[in-house]
């Protein structure tokens, strides 16, 4: 198998965590190719514009699909390396107590909720009258830290091990991490990534919000959930499947046969085989044609239809 070959079998076989961390990879390696094919002509792109989210309402109104695209969007190296980190640690954490869908959706909330606060405070507060029009949203870090608090709040005392830290000062309870991220996050709205920091606290604001109630065994997004993970599958089953115009070997249209054809297919060959076996039983093998030795010669080596 290849490599893009071996990349579509990890993508459809693993779990929704590696799925999201494909999609990321994908868009970044995407980007960045383009970028440099256009500078290589003295061109640019705005495809960040067009895809990240824009804290100018009336911008987002003509631009409705950043509100879920600016979720998978990175530019610099450092800022999706430590992202997807984040997202493959804690959301293996996550999968251990509950679905896929649950963490798809949570994702896709979280990162939504994020950008739904980045928009309203850049249009609410004074402090960001002056460049409410010019802000540009983008990365995971809203739908991330949406998993990291709601996993904090349904197992606080889980402790994890975290190189360095851990090596100072033992095993440290996800609640802190939590509780510290968020801190950060609050500090961080006065300095320079001022929206980014507010769309991360709105991440985690979704996150403890869902995993308050899903604790009382309420899931207010079930049917999201749901119809979410079933388009999410098709989706990447879409761009995963096999290209069945080009047919290198006969099994391959063996393969793609269903039943009721396959089981026509080998009772025709049965019959035609039984009238080349009674010929033999009355004239001898010497009497069959060139095309009835060659089908009794692949007949008898078939194996049957592949599982």
């Amino acid at each position: 198998m290849d490599i893009w070959g071996e990349i579509k079998q990890t993508f459809k076989r693993g779990s929704i965590v590696t799925r999201l961390i494909y999609v990321n990879l994908a868009v970044f390696l995407a980007l960045r190719i383009i970028l440099v094919v256009f500078s290589l002509f003295n061109s640019s792109l705005p495809i960040i514009e067009w895809l990240a989210l824009p804290s100018d309402i009336s911008l987002l109104m003509r631009r409705p699909w950043t509100l879920i695209t600016y979720m998978f969007l990175h530019y610099s190296f450092i800022h999706i390396l430590f992202n997807l980190l984040w997202l493959y640690w804690f959301g293996k954490i996550f999968l251990q107590y509950f679905d896929e869908k649950k963490l798809l959706s949570l994702y896709f909330l979280g990162g939504i909720s994020g950008g739904i606060i980045y928009m309203l405070a850049y249009n609410i507060f004074p402090a960001f009258e002056s460049i409410a029009h010019a802000g540009r949203l983008l990365g995971a870090s809203a739908s991330i830290i949406a998993i990291v608090i709601a996993t904090a709040v349904y197992t606080p005392n889980l402790s994890l091990h975290l190189f360095p830290l851990s090596a100072l000062f033992g095993p440290i309870k996800i609640v802190w991490i939590a509780l510290a991220s968020v801190l950060i996050y609050i500090i961080g709205v006065g300095g320079s990534n001022a929206g980014g920091n507010l769309a991360h606290l709105g991440g985690a604001l979704w996150g403890y919000l869902y995993m308050l109630h899903l604790k009382k065994g309420n899931n207010i997004t079930a049917s999201f959930d749901t119809w979410l993970y079933q388009f999410f599958s098709k989706a990447g089953a879409f761009f995963s499947k096999r290209n069945h115009m080009h047919v290198s070997y006969r099994r391959d249209k063996v393969q793609n046969m269903n039943d009721r054809e396959y089981n026509k297919k080998k009772k025709a060959e049965k019959e035609e085989i039984n009238i080349i076996l009674d010929k033999i039983a009355r004239s001898g093998y010497d009497s069959l044609s060139k095309k009835e030795k060659e089908m009794l010669f692949k007949m008898g080596g078939q194996k049957g239809k592949p599982n």
